[in-house]
């Protein structure tokens, strides 16, 4: 499966990626939801997935979005890239108001508590980010004036 991935890594820089990526995501997230986080689009290419769970800011219900993870620890590293877009992606606001959410991951859902890393401990943790997808480099650049979120699950 890594050479698959390795395939899509490239592939992954491109503003046509972000395009089926934002199509895309709505299928991941249901098929994600249906296996419990074992098969998504993004498992079937190799990449590692998880289907997090907030709980939305303003309307206090709850909201799942696929993610990219590295491990890290015992801890899941997801970044809040929106494909490099100029907004923030409405989950790491959520999670900013509401720390305590679930990650759905290879058939199990793990209570976890987001923490935005900085400093120091986000410039580590982006460069493992960017070691497992390098596109991560390409949405930063992408992103202009903001700086993307990188959040550190940590099951609780």
């Amino acid at each position: 499966m890594i050479e698959i991935r390795r395939l899509f890594q490239g592939f992954g820089k491109t503003r046509a990626y972000a395009a089926i990526g934002r199509v895309l995501a709505p299928m991941d997230r249901a098929l994600l939801r249906a296996t419990n986080g074992k098969v998504g689009v993004g498992t079937a290419l190799g990449v590692r997935t998880l289907l997090l769970t907030t709980t939305g800011r303003q309307s206090g219900v709850a909201r799942q979005v696929p993610l990219v993870y590295v491990r890290h620890g015992k801890g899941f590293l997801v970044v809040g890239s929106n494909w490099g877009g100029e907004q923030h992606p409405a989950w790491t606001g959520n999670l900013l108001t509401d720390a305590d959410a679930t990650a759905a991951i290879g058939g199990r859902t793990v209570p976890v508590r987001g923490r935005l890393l900085d400093g120091d401990e986000r410039e580590r943790a982006w460069l493992d980010v960017v070691a497992y997808w390098p596109a991560y480099d390409t949405y930063k650049s992408r992103a202009g004036h903001r700086e993307i979120r990188l959040f550190l699950l940590e099951p609780r």
